[in-house]
């Protein structure tokens, strides 16, 4: 196995003219956030999921933004994104569909589940459809071994999922114009 490096000091940074950290987002931070801490570091996780959330991902400019935001360097916001699964650079789907893979699921039979969902929408896991509606995750565990199999739609846990209990969810995502899931 080779590490193969990137040219990442000299990588250009897509950037908008409006800034992805706004002055409420800030003045809620501070109000909200940032009291919680003993450092501004401290901030930086519930800050970039507020950011994931709003913009279904943290885009590189808006790293940039909350390091000066919290002075920090921006390689810390960055090695902090590209370290956690939950947060990505890459836009999810409006439907974010995680389905666990763990040993208990995979004991419960979420292979033939995630393998439906492939199929149902052409995609591999950590892919996103054309449209951007759904985004697939194959996911470790989410702590409900008990209920397995288990998936994710956005932030709402099914439990004991079938193959028709996930198609009757996708169905409601794709009706729904926010892409959740309700069954």
């Amino acid at each position: 196995m080779a590490w193969i490096a990137k040219a990442s000091s000299t990588e250009k940074i897509e950037r908008r003219a409006e800034p992805y950290v706004t002055a409420q987002m800030k003045a809620a931070w501070e109000k909200e956030i940032l009291p919680r801490y003993a450092t501004k570091h401290g901030a930086l996780m519930p800050i970039l999921h507020e950011v994931q959330h709003a913009y279904r991902q943290v885009p590189y400019q808006a790293m940039i933004e909350i390091a000066q935001f919290l002075s920090l360097k921006p390689a810390d916001v960055l090695d902090t994104v590209t370290f956690y699964e939950e947060f990505t650079t890459e836009k999810m789907g409006e439907c974010v569909i995680g389905i666990c893979q763990s040993i208990a699921c995979e004991i419960c039979g979420h292979n033939a589940i995630l393998n439906h969902v492939r199929k149902r929408l052409n995609l591999e896991p950590h892919e996103t459809s054309d449209d951007g509606k759904f985004t697939l995750l194959a996911m470790e565990c989410l702590g409900s071994c008990d209920t397995a199999p288990v998936a994710l739609f956005n932030d709402t846990l099914y439990e004991n999922l079938t193959i028709e209990g996930v198609d009757r969810l996708i169905d409601a995502a794709q009706k729904s114009s926010t892409g959740s899931a309700h069954s």
